[in-house]
């Protein structure tokens, strides 16, 4: 199976190193950007669909795949979504892409948003799936979403716990961590073999475990902190909500678009019938929900 085909292979940079990306089509430019435990692989059906009407840079997020990976420090800045963001912001700029759309997954979309919020005058539009903004999520923890969500508690814990204990049984990942969340259940279409090997081989590297496990504790310390300061402020640039129906927002948020006005007024969006991993799971709706959201947006 070839993946991403027609797309070009690229290392963008950035005043921290550089960022890995594939980079494809025609077109307006669209930032797409990846979830845990994943890489920019997530995008391998869905992104050949967007460069038929985009530019399409699928990158990997700072710290996964190849991309930089920033060294840890003790409040976590360096894997805050306003990090990761600045980092995207100054690759796509390298390759002469000043103002752009951006569509993130999981915590692509939490990068995405906090892009939108830091740098209004650059994101075009934004999409983000199967997210509500990081304050909101700890705001509404409640006994199951604590459940549901164990495990951003559990990778947010101090170093090196999580990273020993995951490193110990890699397979308790994959076999039974990973599918609660949606993530292959679609099937080897959806998932073929070669995807999946990539994340597993995510998993394994020190490093990238380490950023990932950082990327949780970010999220539960400055991430958190900078979208309490920011409440208030919205998002004034089109913003697209996509989420699976069959995943965890429906349960623990009712009307995800209710928690999202307030961040973003103008909010538009759906559930799809999907898991999760909403991107893989349906990649040919996603495209065309992005696509008429975006070309809608101008």
């Amino acid at each position: 199976m070839t993946l991403f085909e027609g797309f070009a292979e690229r290392d963008l940079a950035c005043e921290r190193g550089t960022v890995h990306a594939r980079v494809g089509g025609d077109g307006s430019p669209l930032l797409v950007l990846h979830g845990y435990p994943q890489t920019h692989a997530m995008w391998h059906s869905c992104a050949p669909l967007l460069a038929e009407r985009f530019t399409v840079v699928a990158a990997d997020l700072p710290g996964y795949g190849a991309s930089l990976r920033p060294e840890p420090d003790e409040d976590h800045a360096a894997h805050s979504k306003r990090a990761m963001a600045r980092d995207l912001v100054q690759a796509m700029a390298s390759i002469g892409h000043e103002r752009f759309a951006v569509a993130g997954h999981d915590r692509g979309g939490r990068v995405a948003y906090r892009m939108a919020l830091d740098h209004p005058d650059l994101v075009t539009a934004l999409a983000v799936m199967d997210i509500v903004p990081t304050a909101e999520v700890w705001a509404h923890t409640d006994a199951e979403s604590a459940l549901g969500y164990w495990h951003w508690s559990f990778l947010a814990q101090p170093a090196p716990l999580p990273e020993r204990l995951i490193a110990g049984d890699v397979d308790a990942v994959f076999e039974h961590h990973l599918p609660t969340l949606g993530l292959g259940v679609a099937g080897p279409d959806r998932y073929p073999p070669e995807v999946m090997e990539v994340y597993r081989r995510q998993v394994e590297d020190p490093g990238a475990l380490q950023a990932m496990c950082e990327d949780y504790r970010a999220g539960a310390s400055i991430d958190r902190q900078l979208d309490e300061a920011d409440r208030g402020r919205t998002i004034d640039c089109p913003v697209l909500a996509l989420w699976g129906e069959r995943g965890a927002l429906p349960r623990f948020y009712g009307d995800v678009l209710e928690v999202w006005r307030p961040w973003a007024p103008g909010v538009v969006g759906h559930g799809v019938d999907a898991t999760h991993f909403l991107v893989e799971d349906l990649p040919e709706r996603v495209a065309d929900d992005v696509t008429g959201f975006l070309t809608a947006a101008g």
